[in-house]
């Protein structure tokens, strides 16, 4: 297959799965959302965000010095069995620090200690795991991927929603954790291997891991701070209640994301790779990826803001209606997080300049520490929120003009419709709200209604100015069928 049938064909896999996968997925998280109380969101978000965020120790970088195209990694097989021995390495190394850790400064008996335990050995044995994913990344070839996902949650929803319901509350969280570390080395390494385990300490290549790793291992290791940072300092100083809150509206407010960006960024990078220094071809995919990418975002963001009351109550339970503020700033997320992602997936996979979003992420690491220490103690889960928005936000501008080096794009035509729809449109809904009053309407009816007005309004006004660029989308994606 050509470069853009792979593309398209693992973006197709990885939307329709996460597609069956959030509609599982958002039906498990309302029931275990009623079962269980806050605090145990909170115990296992807190636990997840600590060892998720040292893990990335395990990497060094060479992950991305792996997909990114060189000489040095023409050799597949060779390139893989390096880079499986360092993550090897790293991991016991990792897995010692920390059960060490969590026996020092833990409880004996306490949920934090169980879950800290339970993560730490199901993320060494997902780090075995990263040669074969790295493989299909490398290729582009996502239909595995795909299907995996599925599998675990077909089999590991029943299991939580039993143990929730059995009072079985931390096991309930940590079991689908456990199905799904269980069902991916099965479907890697068991049913027709992506590939095989080798161990090799090639001086040629691990040289190359090195140099590039060394420039890309701080901006891994950012990433991960920026996404979990927070986290930790919420479940440190403000406990677990407020952790529970904080991880749930988070949890809420990446949904969306999970629908179309994240497939398309994790199909996207390899895709990135195999463009480098083709610049035409590389911006004409950075700007239809774009134009995809911030249409959907700004609808979801905005569709979500205004059903956020209703949503609540309807679905999660009113013990859950604290967090409504919070999941409400969150939505910033919504709005730009895809696309920061795909940015720095330009920058480092196809420019090969690792470098300068690792410069980005220092400032918006900083940024984000600033604002935490300033407003988290003022105005709690809000506090933390907002600093996090100042941090994407910072980080969203400096990507987008560093991006420049690499593509070709304009500012006005990602930006300014889907802009000026999610004005239009939450303009409609709540001038409804001010001049149409439904006091007898159940909160879902009044939530449909919200989303049915912000919804279509939205649509119209994309139709109405950009008809052409859809045309030119769809035209697009027909050529790579027809063509191949």
């Amino acid at each position: 297959m050509t470069l853009a049938k792979r593309t398209f064909t693992s973006g197709s896999w990885k939307i329709g799965s996460n597609t069956i996968n959030l509609v599982i997925v958002f039906i498990r998280s309302i029931v275990l959302a009623r079962l269980l109380p806050v605090e145990i969101f909170g115990v296992f978000a807190f636990a997840s965000s600590i060892t998720r965020l040292s893990v990335i120790l395990t990497d060094f970088g060479i992950s991305g010095a792996f997909v990114h195209r060189s000489p040095e990694t023409e050799d597949i097989d060779q390139a893989a069995a390096v880079q499986f021995t360092f993550r090897i390495i790293l991991t016991l190394a990792w897995a010692g620090v920390l059960f060490l850790g969590t026996f020092l400064f833990t409880e004996a008996n306490s949920l934090l200690r169980t879950a800290l335990i339970c993560l730490v050995v199901v993320l060494s044995i997902t780090q075995l795991t990263s040669t074969p994913n790295l493989i299909l990344l490398r290729k582009v070839q996502q239909r595995r991927k795909a299907v995996i996902e599925i599998i675990v949650t077909i089999i590991a929803t029943p299991l939580m929603i039993w143990l929730a319901w059995r009072g079985a509350a931390l096991w309930a969280l940590l079991a689908g954790e456990v199905v799904g570390v269980g069902v991916t080395m099965l479907m890697l390494y068991g049913w027709r291997p992506v590939w095989k385990p080798k161990f090799s300490l090639d001086r040629h290549v691990m040289s190359y891991y090195f140099n590039f790793g060394k420039r890309n291992f701080l901006n891994a290791i950012l990433n991960h701070s920026l996404d979990r940072l927070d986290d930790i300092w919420v479940g440190t100083f403000l406990g677990e209640t407020a952790m529970g809150f904080y991880s749930k509206a988070y949890s809420l407010a990446t949904y969306p994301r999970k629908i179309l960006a994240n497939p398309i960024n994790w199909v996207i990078g390899g895709a990135f790779a195999e463009l480098k220094g083709k610049r035409n071809s590389l911006s004409r995919l950075f700007r239809l990826v774009n134009l995809v990418l911030v249409r959907s975002s700004f609808f979801l963001a905005g569709l979500l803001a205004w059903i956020a009351p209703e949503f609540i109550e309807v679905f999660l339970g009113e013990k859950w209606l604290p967090m409504l503020t919070v999941f409400r700033l969150m939505l910033v997320f919504t709005l730009f997080d895809p696309m920061k992602l795909m940015i720095a997936s330009v920058i480092s996979l196809a420019g090969g300049e690792p470098q300068i979003v690792v410069k980005a992420r220092l400032y918006q690491l900083a940024t984000m520490i600033l604002g935490i220490l300033i407003l988290g103690p003022l105005l709690g889960i809000n506090g933390v929120a907002i600093a996090v928005n100042m941090m994407l936000v910072a980080g969203i501008v400096i990507l987008l003009f560093k991006v420049r080096i690499f593509v070709d794009y304009s500012i006005k035509e990602i930006f300014v419709v889907p802009l000026i729809a999610l004005l239009l449109s939450s303009a409609a809904v709540f001038s409804w709200r001010m001049l149409v009053n439904m006091p007898s309407s159940s909160d879902l009816i009044l939530m449909l209604f919200k989303a049915v007005l912000f919804s279509v309004v939205y649509l119209l006004i994309l139709i109405l100015f950009e008809h052409k660029k859809m045309e030119e989308i769809v035209s697009y994606i027909r050529d790579i069928i027809k063509n191949q």
